[in-house]
């Protein structure tokens, strides 16, 4: 979807009915087409390798591929899959795997602007929002630099911290080091994690607010959804509940943080539904609201230039 000039193919087991739209290949087709690595982009419970998975692993290393996998298993803890990469010279590439040098936060005010993601729930489009929005704003000619915290974004942009995998003492310090004082004017856009109001991920959202120091967040919202996942005993709170309580706790390092739009994930409605929804959503909270991957995000852009009073790119950009 950003990347696509980079995806040879994919690979499905038969009977699978999930898909990227690419050309289905096995492994050894694969290489034959270019390919030089395997991306295991199945996201199961706990973060697990799971024994289909390793098996797979195990077939393409064979077939000439190197590993890249964002699970919490490492896929070095893995002896056959180490022993057999390095019998084979392939690379296992283990993406949640944080820096060693993170420090604790301090909050200190620091130059730049920068806009969080943040959300009502997990896995509401956080990543996608973001992405979406760093292309709008590079289309009208900013410097805005997308900011991954998390395994799948990370591949995307070839960096990034994977704030679940840290430390709870170190997250607001990974990210301040993620998106540092910044004097060229341009924005750097921060891949959202979790929900405040999510139990289990709660302490994430936080240190990524506090770490952010953001100036704007975004509020992601799935607006089928009737609890929090994989919580049905967990209520979905409101959008002014949401929006209330993202910015009180961004206010600790960014007094001065302004919400500048909702990003709805309407892929469950149909267009003209999905349209209703965002008018609603942008006529109760007097926020612009609109599905940034199937409207486009100039809306929200929009409102970031009225309240940072910026109207054409902060820095021109060459060749």
């Amino acid at each position: 979807m950003f990347r696509p000039d980079d995806c040879v193919g994919e690979f499905v087991h038969e009977g699978s009915s999930l898909t990227l739209g690419l050309p289905q290949m096995g492994f050894a087709q694969a290489v034959q087409a270019g390919a030089k690595t395997l991306i295991l982009g199945v996201a199961s419970a706990g973060g697990l390798l799971t024994d289909e998975l390793i098996a797979d692993a195990e077939a393409a290393l064979n077939a000439g591929l190197d590993i890249a996998s964002g699970l919490h298993n490492r896929l070095r803890d893995i002896p056959k899959l180490a022993e057999l990469a390095a019998q084979k010279g392939r690379t296992l590439i283990d993406v949640r795997d944080p820096a060693a040098n993170l420090k604790v936060g301090n909050g200190l005010p620091r130059q730049g602007l920068r806009l969080l993601t943040v959300g009502t729930d997990c896995s509401v489009g956080k990543m996608v929002a973001t992405l979406c929005i760093e292309q709008a704003m590079q289309a009208r000619g900013y410097r805005a630099d997308f900011r991954a915290t998390g395994q799948t974004g990370i591949m995307i942009a070839g960096s990034g911290v994977p704030v679940d995998a840290v430390i709870a003492d170190f997250i607001s310090g990974a990210i301040e080091q993620l998106a540092p004082a910044r004097t060229d004017g341009g924005w750097d856009l921060i891949e959202g994690q979790g929900s405040l109001f999510h139990p289990s991920f709660a302490g994430v959202s936080t240190g990524l607010l506090h770490g952010a120091q953001p100036s704007a967040i975004v509020i992601c919202h799935e607006p089928t959804r009737q609890h929090m996942r994989g919580l049905p005993h967990f209520p979905m709170p409101s959008l002014e509940r949401t929006i209330a309580a993202n910015l009180e706790q961004a206010r600790l390092t960014s007094p001065d943080v302004v919400a500048v739009g909702v990003a709805v994930n309407t892929s469950m409605l149909a267009e003209k539904e999905a349209r209703a929804v965002c008018d609603q959503i942008a006529e109760t909270t007097g926020l612009p609201c609109v599905d940034p991957y199937a409207q486009g995000a100039d809306l929200i852009v929009d409102r970031i230039e009225q309240c940072f009073a910026i109207s054409q790119p902060s820095t021109s950009l060459t060749a």
